[in-house]
């Protein structure tokens, strides 16, 4: 059994290091998602998983909060998550809160932005990649799984040089320091946000350490 695991980031990849996995990173472009997700397919994989950092959309959540999908809704679309993997997953990880994740094409930036999403959907989180990968799964009938943790909380508006920098190939460097040189006042919320982004992959980091063989599909 191995598990195909799509992140948006290598520091997200980087915390499941482990024989029974194999994990590629998408860096926010649909394209690659799916391309990165049919390669898993393609490589043998048994299973999907989207893991990574996500954006809060219910009220209440704090950073760090670890989110098990029941279902991921985009725009047109809906995928259920595998009921014996959800399952599994919320039996190792009983912190996790358990509901519906939005999968966005663009990033949601503004608390306003996060309560609209929220009172729309019903979606507790969202992401960029989930929807793309439940996708694929789907095609490819195989179980589907989504365990993200929380960076930057529903009533958090993004700086928008945190906005600027993530790109299709991850963090953009360059913009993201051209922003900061137009608008200065916004480094303390990019240092928030970072200290947001750590405690989220903490968590993750934690919530890996405490699954089972393939990630807890194989329990």
């Amino acid at each position: 059994m191995r598990i195909g695991v799509v992140t948006g980031l290598r520091a997200e990849a980087a915390i499941l290091k482990r024989d029974d996995v194999m994990t590629v990173v998408a860096g926010g472009d649909p394209v690659r998602v799916r391309q990165l997700a049919q390669e898993l397919v393609g490589r043998g994989a048994t299973a999907l998983m989207s893991f990574g950092v996500a954006g809060g959309l219910a009220p209440g959540l704090a950073r760090g909060s670890l989110i098990v999908a029941d279902r991921v809704l985009s725009e047109g679309a809906s995928h259920d998550t595998d009921a014996a993997w959800r399952q599994r997953l919320l039996t190792a990880l009983p912190e996790a809160r358990c509901g519906i994740v939005f999968g966005s094409g663009r990033i949601v930036a503004s608390a306003a932005a996060k309560a609209e999403c929220h009172r729309a959907t019903g979606a507790v989180a969202v992401d960029m990649e989930s929807h793309l990968v439940a996708a694929v799964a789907a095609r490819a009938g195989l179980p589907f799984a989504v365990l993200r943790a929380v960076a930057d909380s529903a009533g958090r508006d993004l700086p928008a040089a945190a906005v600027a920098a993530f790109g299709g190939n991850g963090i953009a460097y360059q913009a993201l320091i051209l922003s900061l040189l137009r608008r200065p006042g916004q480094l303390p919320d990019l240092l928030r946000l970072g200290l947001d982004t750590r405690a989220a992959l903490k968590s993750l980091l934690r919530g890996g350490a405490g699954l089972g063989p393939g990630l807890g599909l194989g329990l």
